[in-house]
């Protein structure tokens, strides 16, 4: 099955996060192709590279960043969204790039399923 993958929430705020990245690495050890995870709303901010989560604490824009590059996963980050919250190229974090909601659209009707994470 080919997901695309929409995440609407932060890594600090919502658990949706958290699920989006356990439901890709499962999908890819289950042999599911990840066509794309979009980033929209406060999602961009998992994007962001000046997070600094305590050490203790999980490190989910490296994480993120880590699983794309391992599986070459496509990892967008909405422009508007991210605009509005301060990230620009300089800030945006190793394995994520900075696109439109063409890319939201065209993965939407690329893939089998558009799963969506948060509100």
């Amino acid at each position: 099955m080919k997901f695309g993958i929409l995440v609407n929430e932060g890594p600090f705020t919502h658990q949706a996060s958290d699920s989006a990245y356990q439901f890709v690495k499962a999908a890819i050890e289950k042999g599911h192709q990840v066509m794309r995870v979009f980033f929209y709303y406060d999602g961009v901010n998992n994007a962001n590279k000046l997070s600094a989560p305590q050490s203790d604490d999980r490190n989910l824009v490296k994480m993120w960043g880590d699983l794309a590059k391992e599986h070459n996963l496509d990892l967008v980050v909405c422009i508007a969204a991210a605009l509005r919250r301060g990230i620009v190229e300089d800030n945006l974090a190793e394995g994520f790039r900075i696109s439109g909601l063409g890319q939201l659209t065209e993965v939407g009707i690329a893939a089998d399923r558009l799963v969506v994470f948060g509100d």
